[in-house]
């Protein structure tokens, strides 16, 4: 019996063996599942759904690109060569778009950074920003000494104004480490005036450069900034949006990774909100902070009680046509912010309008933002650029009813292409002339190394244009393509500020593309039409207030043609985009309409409308602002 059952005992014995084996190899895996270091995870895109196809025939404008033969030859250094990866290095720079001289052309200003204070750089290298001067044609001098401008610091962004009211237009520099008032002196030279102005922020960098590293407290982190007249006292006052609490020793101390990478940008969630400052002109070249009595300062509703905002970009807006300009401000991982102005005093109403989140309820990384009317009936919508992963959000308000917001993006058409892109800059403009406000957005990813993580991502993006087909189509946005473009729009890169003019006064609207650590990309646009088709008619208008604010921000315009049937409406607004600001004019497009009745403008803080008619096509008219 003992002989029999030996092999049967030795065979349960060994069976036993391996069933403990399995056990204690499927013990190992699990416990290092459960105790192993945690890894940021990067979500993957998703793949969009497809859309329905147009039913028109898609537009032709081809962009090219001018930016060497133009004359500009500025490259972005962000200060990546220390090595550090700070959170900063991957966020700049803006642009901006203005006439300094008031010679009916626009000019262009490029944001540059610069190398921390903690690296030795040679002797005059360090950057600064760039001003280019047009000549009308689309050719571009530099004349950033001359003017005064050869500033360093390390610049975010940037915005126009006329803050004095003495007809020339100034400049307000966003950055790290404090933010520049430069005061045009007659279209001749720009002059410092951020001590007497108080509009510089708290929180400079260390005066000992060796000490950068290890510097404690936080450093003023400004990003996008707005000019309006919040009170209706006539003076523009200035919106700052601030970004997160920051130092270099906070950074460094968050130490973020990524495997098989090292150290790595870290994101927003780590840091800790800050405030927006709000600055209210006084009239005498001075600005008086009010951001806490105005009602901007915005806490977390927990007992920290800390400051909830992330911004990044901010658009300044009369959302609901009350005669009092509001702010929108996309803010990164956090609630958007919606400031209803209330006769001089804002108050946040970001959730109770349905801007805060998406549509599922969760906050997104926001960045640029724009407000317009692409469908020309009242409806205003409020496009925020938003992380890979995320579509764009397109916020609508109807008129006439409750002041509420939807989230329109997928069913207009602009939500499943814009999924895999990361979008900073965007913007609204009209870039056939047909009438109808398309959308642009200049895309690029944070990490040099995202594709190695993220199959379907990549750090240099193409920027995508919506091209507006109208609401009465299965979709009302199309994403055009290069065969509509043209290969030079399409090409890669690391797409930061936007910024659109007429460069060269043919009546459509042009594209400047900012990239991190790189050069711009100037795209001339060359609208195509058919040989049997005529060019679309188009009109300009620059506005200059007199009862009001000079450069006539927060005016309202609507042009009438064809006995009433067509309209169009437009709003001067401060901000737009990130980092970065368009031109002032005002572009209609006309499409075949060779004519047009009138154009009424209701000044900003002015309950009169002025009555504008018999003014020309294709051309760019001058209006004054009539008691």
């Amino acid at each position: 019996m003992s002989n029999n059952s030996s092999p049967l005992k030795r065979y349960f014995r060994l069976f036993a063996i391996g069933v403990c084996l399995v056990l204690l190899g499927l013990s190992v895996v699990i416990w290092n599942v459960l105790n192993r270091e945690p890894e940021e995870q990067i979500a993957q895109p998703v793949a969009p759904p497809s859309l329905p196809k147009p039913t028109v025939a898609l537009p032709r404008v081809i962009f090219t690109d001018i930016t060497r033969e133009s004359g500009i030859d500025f490259i972005h250094n962000n200060g990546a060569e220390s090595g550090n990866k700070f959170l900063p290095e991957t966020m700049g720079a803006g642009c901006v778009f203005f006439d300094y001289d008031n010679d009916q052309d626009q000019d262009l200003l490029l944001v540059n950074s610069r190398a921390w204070p903690s690296i030795d750089t040679p002797e005059n290298s360090d950057p600064t920003l760039a001003f280019y001067q047009n000549d009308g044609s689309g050719v571009f001098t530099e004349i950033t000494e001359e003017l005064g401008l050869a500033l360093h610091c390390y610049g975010m962004g940037g915005t126009a104004a006329d803050y004095d009211n003495d007809g020339f237009v100034d400049l307000f520099i966003t950055g790290v480490g404090g933010n520049f008032l430069l005061k045009n002196i007659d279209g001749e030279r720009f002059d410092n005036v951020t001590l007497d102005a108080g509009v510089g922020g708290p929180g400079d960098w260390p005066s000992d450069p060796d000490l950068f590293n290890e510097h404690p407290d936080p450093i003023t982190w400004s990003s996008s900034a707005a000019w309006l007249d919040y009170d209706q006292d006539g003076h523009l006052d200035l919106f700052v949006c601030n970004y997160v609490r920051w130092s270099p020793i906070i950074d460094l101390e968050l130490d973020y990774r990524l495997t098989g990478i090292g150290r790595a940008f870290g994101p927003p969630t780590n840091y800790s909100g800050s405030h927006c400052f709000l600055y209210r002109n006084s009239g005498n070249g001075h600005f008086e902070d009010v951001s806490k009595s105005a009602g901007i300062q915005v806490f977390s509703q927990t007992a920290t009680h800390v400051p909830v905002a992330k911004s990044l970009g901010v658009v300044a807006s009369d959302i609901d046509e009350d005669g009092w300009i509001d702010l929108v401000v996309a803010n990164d991982t956090v609630e958007n912010f919606f400031f209803h102005n209330q006769e001089g005093h804002f108050v946040e109403k970001g959730t109770r309008v349905g801007l805060a989140t998406d549509t599922d309820g969760n906050s997104t990384g926001a960045m640029g933002i724009d407000s317009g009317q692409p469908r020309n009936d009242g409806m205003v919508m409020i496009p925020v650029g938003n992380f890979s992963n995320e579509m764009t959000s397109l916020y609508v308000r109807q008129r006439g009813t409750a002041l509420t917001l939807y989230d329109e993006a997928r069913s207009a058409g602009i939500g499943a292409p814009t999924r895999q892109s990361l979008t900073f800059g965007t913007l609204f403009l009209d870039i056939d002339l047909d009438g109808r406000l398309d959308l642009i957005s200049a895309n690029g990813h944070l990490e040099e190394e995202i594709n190695q993580h993220q199959p379907g991502q990549h750090y240099q993006q193409p920027p995508q244009l919506f091209w507006n087909i109208g609401p009465d189509n299965p979709t009302e946005f199309v994403a055009l393509t290069e065969k509509e473009l043209g290969p030079d729009f399409v090409k890669p890169m690391i797409g930061r500020g936007l910024a659109y003019a007429d460069i060269d006064n043919d009546g459509d609207l042009d594209v400047l593309i900012t990239e991190n650590g790189g050069s711009p990309r100037l795209l001339r646009n060359d609208l195509i039409t058919p040989d049997s088709e005529q060019p679309p008619f188009w009109i300009r208008l620059v506005l200059e207030g007199t009862q009001g604010n000079r450069t006539a921000i927060g005016a309202r315009v609507e042009l009438i043609a064809e006995g009433g049937t067509f309209g169009q409406r437009r709003e001067i607004c401060g901000g737009r985009s990130y980092l970065s600001q368009p031109e002032l004019v005002i572009t209609f497009g006309l499409g075949s309409r060779s004519r047009i009745d009138e154009i009424r403008i209701q000044w900003s803080g002015s309950s009169t409308v002025q009555v504008v008619s018999g003014l020309k096509v294709n051309q760019t008219h001058h209006i004054r602002q009539t008691p």
